[in-house]
């Protein structure tokens, strides 16, 4: 469904990204792990049409997407949240989620979107601030409310979470996990989930790759990964290894 093939990205004389090849299958939740510095959050903008890659090719279903405009990727069904969530800080937490909702769709039927995003707010324990102003919201909340906002959209094939865990209360991240794997189930969605947080990664994502110095250094599941002594150093050093 999604397919990278020979992949390079860079800044200048950097080289970020290194032949990355890399596949996500329909319904499928993939990990994506490594050390700081390993090109995770770069692959993520190359993915969603922030940066562009200087060399290989990314398709989704048949068509590719290398080089298009973030809009026309996200019409296409890559929807993506940010490490720091990014929300209309003026606008209620509700209305906050009629904007992807109505953007999204061009029939839209503001009984269907309302619909949606009232039970996108209850699985969320977002309910009781529904008319809050979403600038009110704690930094968990905000992450909550950024990925409801994705879910919004009905026709998504794929979401990119980059780092949707980080800084966020563990309670919090149990309904987000919740979330997440009621959308991969339920809708049929894929999921390509960068994090950090390996407990959550084994639970989401059957299948994982990591990342070392711009390039894919292994791929299965994180039980044979963690098998791997150069990608154990990779984040532990070589005498942990």
């Amino acid at each position: 469904m999604l397919s990278l093939a020979g992949v390079c990205a860079g800044y200048g004389s950097f080289r970020a990204l290194f032949d990355i090849s890399l596949d996500v299958k329909e319904r499928e939740a993939v990990g994506v792990i490594g050390p700081n510095g390993a090109g995770k959050t770069t692959l993520v903008n190359l993915l969603t049409g922030v940066e562009r890659p200087d060399a290989g090719r990314i398709g989704l279903g048949g068509v590719d997407l290398t080089g298009l405009a973030p809009h026309r990727i996200a019409a296409l069904g890559v929807m993506r949240t940010f490490q720091v969530a990014r929300l209309f800080a003026n606008l209620s937490v509700r209305e906050n989620l009629m904007v992807a909702f109505l953007a999204a769709t061009k029939s839209a039927r503001m009984r269907d979107g309302l619909a949606r995003a009232d039970d996108l707010l209850g699985r969320a324990t977002l309910a009781g601030l529904a008319d809050a102003p979403a600038g009110t919201l704690s930094g968990g909340q905000r992450m909550l409310l950024q990925a409801c906002a994705g879910f919004m959209v009905p026709d998504v094939r794929l979401h990119v979470l980059d780092e949707p865990f980080a800084g966020i209360n563990p309670v919090v991240k149990d309904v987000l996990i919740s979330l997440i794997e009621r959308e991969n189930a339920g809708q049929a969605r894929a999921f390509l989930i960068v994090s950090h947080e390996m407990a959550i990664v084994r639970r989401l994502c059957p299948i994982v790759t990591v990342m070392v110095q711009g390039r894919v250094a292994a791929e299965g599941s994180l039980e044979e990964i963690a098998r791997k002594p150069e990608i154990v150093a990779a984040y532990l050093g070589r005498a942990a290894a």
